[in-house]
């Protein structure tokens, strides 16, 4: 390292010897080791900068520095086999910088264009037994770093542990949770258990961090534990707890990872925000992050609106009706309409007798509205070959997978090459249970959503759609299956918050598949105007900015398509307030703005009001409610 030091003139020479002892050693200081640094990356920015060093032992480690702040002190990286040693007495024989500077189409997100800007570096990484190379990519704001070792013994190789781990620089509250469950915010040297990827840390002086992953198809679900030190945290093979009421009836852990030829990871990253709504900017991270197999999106994928229809003839007919009505795209036939789904003897190739599916589908493709057909996991297993040319000759037009397994190796890897199959065969595909995206949407394009979450199936209240934002949805879309009241069924035991946050999630929420009136009955919703937002609102978005909030207490998140803003606007468990200017909008059009709030007595009441660019936009909301808008240009 050189240091240049440059001295006033008045200055006078003991003075400069004294500043010149007082740099070297604060240069020692800081920088001990400084030898050992065996490369810096730094994002396009320039904010944000990684550092690797060899530690004492000859193993490799990280830190992070973003904004002059260090965020994640030094950190333990490596892999752990029972053939080659990977883990320590490493060497680092060379380095390769590049930059990448891309943008890409991406017409099923948040952001019709995506922005792929980052600074990327290659450790090629030996020991006397074997090598691998650490993928280093730093954007603005995050790191991103996988391991690949493309020379393994012929034989299989187990993979015993991946060593990364995250020592944090500062004192972080995590907010815990494991698949659809709720969200804990503990102190980070207080978590007993696991936290899923991602995982979000709050702290009051230092910011926010989201910890996630990318590209995972033949792995396995890793979730974080805590790691040797009180504020720090370690990768994890995946745990499966299951309950029995509010106790752990047993707890399953994913041992046996065995890769040939080649060990690929998926892609590790650690993101800082000075602010809530920062952590936005990391939402289509793991897109960025996986190689697609054509970088042409394909025209005929098509998103849309779904409505869940009864398992009879009749009902799924008028569900298709109101789904028309309503501008909708798809009905989901769901778990039933083959049979009993967990019994090896019900088959997917054979509706139950009375269920006129041929019918259905025939009414459905007249009124121009895709039949998606649920498939529990069982009869993927069993017969996936042979439905997709089937489902096909139906004309079905798209598949939600039941309760796969989305945590270990095994079934990682079984569902890649399902999601691969169904892609290559243009059906759209919803991954329904606790599998969570990690970016595998942008090698095959069918493939819209996934559940993965806590919706309103589970009763989920004001804290937790507040969470949610700034969590479970910074890995991709999700399928929230909205219970919206109605004059029938309030839909109590499931739906905590007020009609007009549920309107707004839907805005807030982003999924290209977004399940509406989950548990309603088409005959049930008459009330054309209270509703009629559904019917506005599209699933995929040209442009998307969160506005204003704070993880757990409320959010305003506004979207565009075409011409036309939408704004959603969600309050947790406490009257909340946002305040922002409306400067997206076009500096020489004047808008109306449609607002759908709460009415005080249950029900929604809409008002028109004009805005136009940079104008304050004042959000005051109560305790569990919410705010819908459309803004469109004048006429």
């Amino acid at each position: 390292m050189q240091i240049n030091i440059l001295f006033p003139g008045q200055l006078n020479s003991s003075f400069c010897r004294f500043l010149i002892c007082l740099s070297f050693l604060i240069y020692l200081t800081t920088t001990a080791g400084a030898q050992e640094v065996i490369s810096r990356g730094q994002s396009p920015d320039g904010f944000t900068e990684a550092q690797f060093r060899l530690d004492k032992e000859g193993r490799l480690c990280y830190s992070l520095i973003c904004d002059k702040r260090v965020i994640v002190n030094w950190s333990r990286l490596g892999i752990k086999t029972d053939g080659p040693s990977l883990d320590s007495l490493i060497s680092v024989s060379a380095s390769g910088l590049h930059r990448v500077e891309e943008k890409f189409q991406w017409p099923l997100g948040e952001d019709a264009v995506i922005k792929n800007s980052y600074r990327g570096n290659i450790l090629h990484c030996s020991t006397a037994t074997g090598t691998f190379d650490l993928m280093i990519r730093v954007y603005n704001g995050s790191l991103a770093f996988r391991y690949v070792c493309n020379r393994l013994p012929k034989r299989p190789v187990r993979l015993l542990a991946e060593l990364t781990e995250v020592n944090l620089a500062g004192r972080y509250r995590i907010y815990q949770y494991h698949e659809e469950s709720v969200f804990r915010p503990l102190a980070l040297d207080s978590l007993n258990g696991i936290s899923d990827l991602p995982s979000t840390l709050v702290s009051d002086t230092d910011g926010y961090i989201s910890i996630g992953e990318a590209d995972n198809h033949n792995y396995t679900k890793c979730v974080l534990v805590r790691g040797h030190l009180s504020n720090s945290l370690a990768f994890h093979f995946y745990v499966d707890t299951i309950y029995r009421g509010q106790q752990v009836s047993s707890i399953r852990t994913d041992s046996v990872i065995t890769f040939r030829d080649s060990l690929i990871t998926p892609w590790r990253t650690v993101s800082y925000s000075k602010t809530a709504i920062g952590l936005h900017n990391f939402s289509q991270l793991n897109l960025k992050l996986v190689s697609p197999l054509d970088h042409k999106v394909p025209s005929n994928v098509k998103p849309g609106k779904v409505f869940r229809v009864p398992i009879n003839t009749q009902g799924a007919l008028d569900g298709v009706d109101f789904a028309s009505k309503m501008n909708f795209q798809y009905i989901l036939i769901d778990a039933g309409w083959y049979g009993a789904e967990f019994r090896t003897i019900s088959d997917p190739t054979k509706p139950i007798p009375g269920f006129e599916l041929a019918q259905i589908i025939a009414h459905a493709r007249q009124k121009g509205i895709g039949v998606i057909l649920y498939v529990n996991y069982v009869g993927l297993k069993a017969k996936i070959d042979t439905l997709l040319p089937l489902y096909k000759k139906w004309g079905v037009s798209g598949f939600k997978f039941g309760f796969v397994d989305g945590g270990t190796q095994k079934g990682l890897a079984w569902l890649d090459t399902a999601m691969k199959k169904v892609n290559d065969y243009g059906f759209v595909l919803n991954v329904h249970d606790h599998y969570k995206p990690t970016g595998l949407s942008r090698r095959y394009p069918f493939v819209l959503s996934s559940e993965g979450i806590r919706g309103d199936e589970n009763s989920p209240d004001a804290f937790h759609t507040t969470v949610l934002p700034f969590t479970r949805f910074l890995a991709g879309a999700a399928d929230f299956t909205f219970c919206y009241p109605n004059k029938f069924n309030s839909y109590s035991k499931n739906v905590k918050v007020s009609k007009a946050q549920q309107l707004a999630l839907t805005v807030v929420y982003f999924d290209p598949l977004q399940a509406i009136f989950w548990y309603g009955r088409s005959q049930d919703y008459q009330d054309d105007t209270e509703i009629e937002f559904f019917r506005y609102v599209p699933t995929v978005w040209d442009e998307s900015r969160y506005m204003a909030g704070e993880i757990g207490e409320g959010v305003s998140v506004a979207r565009r398509k075409g011409n036309e803003w939408y704004l959603g606007s969600a309050a947790g468990l406490h009257p909340w307030k946002g305040k922002f200017q409306l400067n997206f909008l076009d500096k020489k059009r004047r808008y109306t703005a449609t607002v759908y709030e709460d009415d005080g007595t249950g029900g929604i009441r809409i008002r028109k009001i004009n805005v136009k660019y940079n104008d304050i936009y004042v959000v005051n909301l109560n305790g569990k409610d919410g705010q819908a808008v459309i803004i469109r240009p004048g006429r």
